[in-house]
């Protein structure tokens, strides 16, 4: 989610992927898939750069869950071909 600031400076969160369209009108309108839309005092360089941020901040955090985590080692017994109704 990004915030942005409505024209009566109110600050909210939108969420960025139900976003289906920017439209340059003197201000910048923000139309959503439910048609809903949203007058901001963002521009679209900055609306897009807050979009881009966001995304990175969540591919970084991916990024270090699975560079963190430890491969589980496999319980003896366990495996594939012990495992009922399993056939090769």
């Amino acid at each position: 989610m990004i915030m942005l600031t409505k024209t009566s400076d109110e600050r909210f969160l939108v969420n960025h992927l139900q976003i289906e369209c920017i439209e340059l009108i003197p201000e910048t309108k923000i139309v959503m898939m439910n048609r809903d839309f949203y007058l901001v005092r963002e521009s679209v360089q900055d609306i897009i750069a807050k979009i881009a941020d966001y995304n990175a901040k969540v591919m970084d955090v991916h990024r270090q869950v699975t560079v963190n985590e430890e491969p589980k080692p496999a319980s003896p017994g366990r495996g594939a071909a012990t495992r009922p109704g399993f056939r090769r």
